[in-house]
């Protein structure tokens, strides 16, 4: 975690937001991130400190907190294939359909995670200025809460005369938390376009500390308990416990002097007739000019058009990621797993898929503390997102299992999927972390939470597009 103090005074500004770069930054990234100042700061209001990082370290909170939940679920591997088999036999089965449910449950859970992640987004998109934000970010962590309380009270029960209805409560819950906690997270996201950008890489940070948390309770878990009942028991208690604390910590925000000062309301978003911006002498936060009207709906067509490159370098991001984990990751099987060993055949997953597809992930986005190259419009950016596709061939190389069609295993060694999952977590930290830092900071203040909204958008997008396409991809394997 970053904890330098850094002085806004000796980086790049605009509106709302600092940019540094390791060197003087070209032009077009540079002019990407001073926008017309719409919004002008109270007369008299200095500037804060965020004292002993306060802000900083709520928001890298908030962040584990905030995706947490959804990694529990992916990472319950185990639990989910217990209660799947009726809670008997590992090699039980009924019928192809049982059989359909066990081999695919993980390409089932992502696309019931990113269809809702859509909805929600929409609709949040329409309550920026409808809604306050503290109302959605308590709402969708209590909805949040309330599942998990009934996954709770599911473990210790026995599911085994109604295993597809179990399915199903499971793929709904899945669905609810996973629409809360994109509505919790792209809240939160747009309110850290107001703050300085330290503050979103903390938020994004923290979603990867989360992975790594819910990966390392699962080594944890699988080393120390001999149930699988009691390890999912710990994973829900653990994501009940975290999302009780994101209250505390977000009730606690307000109390900051530092974020009070960046969470000051600013100037509702006018459209003007006659001209396309309001003249740069009439603060927006004091006065209204003639001919405009406020827009309760945040002005989407020009949100977009400013973030179209870093949307597609988002979306594509994503898409490679989602693609490959978990459905093709978690199914690629140790060359040595015949030995008996455990760990070839109860750790191998849990450690060289989660923990280490989640560790190298929270390393990519850490380093953009420090570095923040390329630039928002820099065209290396988008060649870099493009250059991850080539890491689906060489994952379905590795022995990728059960496999029908694909019959070569190119990869007879247990380092190269080690090697590609490093790859995949740290390309995916680093590039999706500087694109959604980016994005809220090339708008003006007052449409910062709107873009903060469309990038999140953006990114669930490619999340459901990668799983619609890997829930189909493990099929022709």
């Amino acid at each position: 975690m970053n904890m330098a103090d850094d002085s806004e005074d000796n980086v790049y500004q605009s509106s709302n937001a600092t940019y540094r770069a390791l060197n003087k930054p070209h032009k077009a990234d540079q002019e990407a991130l001073l926008g017309r100042l719409l919004d002008y700061p109270a007369p008299g209001l200095q500037r804060p400190e965020d004292r002993f990082n306060g802000t900083y370290i709520i928001f890298f909170s908030l962040g584990i907190g905030g995706l947490l939940p959804w990694n529990f679920f992916v990472t319950a591997k185990e639990y989910w294939a217990f209660k799947l088999r009726n809670c008997s036999s590992p090699a039980s089965g009924k019928d192809s359909e049982d059989t359909d449910i066990l081999n695919y449950f993980e390409s089932y859970l992502a696309v019931a995670s990113t269809v809702p992640s859509l909805l929600c987004l929409m609709a949040n998109f329409l309550l920026v200025n409808r809604v306050q934000v503290h109302v959605r970010v308590l709402a969708s962590l209590s909805v949040s809460l309330a599942i998990f309380v009934v996954m709770i009270a599911l473990v210790k029960v026995d599911t085994s005369s109604w295993t597809r209805g179990f399915f199903s409560v499971t793929i709904v819950c899945m669905a609810i938390v996973s629409g809360s906690s994109t509505i919790f997270n792209s809240s939160v996201y747009g309110l850290t376009g107001s703050f300085p950008m330290r503050n979103a890489q903390a938020l994004i940070s923290g979603g990867a500390m989360g992975g790594t948390v819910s990966a390392v309770a699962s080594l944890v878990d699988l080393a120390a308990s001999s149930d699988v009942r009691d390890s999912a028991l710990a994973f829900f208690l653990t994501a009940a416990v975290f999302l009780g604390l994101c209250v505390g910590f977000y009730l606690l925000l307000p109390r900051l002097e530092y974020a009070r000062y960046y969470m000051r309301p600013v100037a509702p978003v006018h459209v003007f007739s006659g001209e396309d911006n309001p003249p740069q002498d009439t603060p927006s936060t004091s006065s209204v000019v003639p001919g405009s009207r406020v827009l309760h709906t945040p002005p989407l067509g020009p949100i977009l058009k400013k973030t179209a490159g870093l949307g597609f370098c988002t979306v594509f991001i994503y898409f490679i990621t989602a693609l490959i984990f978990p459905a093709i990751s978690t199914n690629i099987r140790s060359m040595s797993k015949g030995t008996g060993s455990p760990w070839t055949s109860k750790f191998f997953v849990p450690l060289t898929v989660f923990l280490l597809f989640n560790f190298a992930d929270l390393c990519g986005r850490q380093v953009t503390a420090w570095i923040q190259v390329p630039g928002p419009r820099s065209k290396v950016l988008p060649a870099l997102a493009l250059l991850r596709v080539c890491l689906v061939p060489l994952f379905l190389l590795c022995n990728y299992q059960p496999r029908s069609h694909l019959t070569v295993v190119l990869f007879q060694s247990d380092i190269y999927p080690v090697l590609l999952t490093c790859l995949l977590g740290l390309s995916n930290g680093y590039l999706s972390t500087l694109v959604l830092i980016y994005g809220p900071k090339i708008v003006p203040r007052e449409l910062a939470e709107a873009t903060g909204v469309v990038m999140s958008f953006y990114m669930s997008v490619g999340l459901m597009l990668g799983s619609a396409c890997a829930a189909l991809l493990v099929h022709f394997i």
